[in-house]
């Protein structure tokens, strides 16, 4: 664990970057949260945790503004704009990437939050030195690009950084599984794709900051590339056949060519340089269903 440093995290109201903001924040650094707020609850929670919030919208506002950091924990990212909204995803994900590893040039380490949607489809689980391709159109793409941005700023200013392809994350702040489950609670169908079974690597949030905060301290020049995913393999079918046994639901799965191809990650280079995942799957989903709702009567977990 890092200790008694400064740290930036970049979109630090995020699913990834809240937690992990948290634990620096709880081990003695001053951490810095960067984000839009476009919840303003976000500056309070961030403050609540020992965060210093820090309003800054990537693409608009000038990095040379920002504190001086050990470290950072790059997770700011445009998501989820229609695709004639392209450019400004760009401008986000790769322009101002670049411009903030610039301003961080001489920082110990620099970790980019890029995304395991930015491989071409292989019917395995993905490697690290498999090719780019596009699975959720422009983001995936802008991943990619900024992943490049990073490869040669990393080279030319000495940089030590680390590249973290993030596949399924979940835990009490959501994610793709747990969802899932929601909408399973709701009595919606759940879209997958056609192709069963629909394969992942989720990883819990215990796993996810142990090996993110871990990720801030194996940077190297040239980057150190690495898939950012659960150690254990899971089909969506068997988690909603889970959580449905244990909350007594039957998951409504509606299987269609249009639904998003699963992703896979091969952790094994990840288990080299960041360690292993602890959380089995079936504990983590019912561990992060206990915490967003406490008002369910949940059975114990046999493992």
């Amino acid at each position: 664990m890092i200790e008694g440093a400064r740290i930036l995290v970049t979109g630090a109201t995020g699913r990834v970057a809240f937690p992990i903001a948290r634990r620096l924040a709880a081990a003695g650094n001053e951490v810095f949260g960067a984000a839009r707020f476009s919840d303003p609850a976000g500056e309070e929670r961030l403050r609540g945790v020992g965060v210093a919030p820090l309003r800054f919208e990537l693409g608009r506002d000038d990095e040379s503004t920002l504190p001086d950091a050990d470290y950072v924990f790059h997770a700011g990212a445009a998501l989820n704009l229609p695709p004639t909204e392209w450019e400004w995803q760009f401008e986000v994900n790769v322009q101002a990437t670049a411009r903030l590893l610039r301003r961080y040039a001489d920082a110990r380490g620099f970790v980019l939050c890029s995304t395991g949607s930015q491989y071409a489809f292989q019917d395995r689980p993905l490697r690290e030195d498999d090719p780019p391709g596009v699975h959720l159109g422009p983001y995936s793409v802008s991943k990619t690009a900024a992943e490049q941005v990073v490869q040669l700023l990393s080279r030319e200013q000495a940089s030590p950084c680390t590249i973290i392809r993030v596949f399924s994350t979940y835990g009490p702040e959501g994610g793709t599984p747990i969802d899932r489950i929601e909408r399973m609670l709701a009595g919606k169908e759940i879209p997958l794709h056609k192709d069963a079974p629909n394969m992942y690597t989720p990883i819990h949030e215990d796993d996810y900051v142990a090996l993110g905060i871990r990720a801030l301290e194996v940077g190297e020049s040239p980057p150190v590339v690495t898939n950012y995913a659960g150690s254990e393999p899971v089909s969506a079918e068997d988690y909603l056949a889970f959580a449905g046994q244990m909350l007594g639901v039957t998951p409504r799965i509606a299987y269609r060519e249009d639904a998003w191809w699963p992703i896979a990650a091969d952790v094994t280079r990840m288990h080299e340089v960041l360690g292993v995942c602890k959380v089995l799957w079936r504990v983590g989903i019912m561990q992060s269903l206990a915490a967003r709702h406490p008002e369910l009567d949940l059975p114990e977990v046999e493992v």
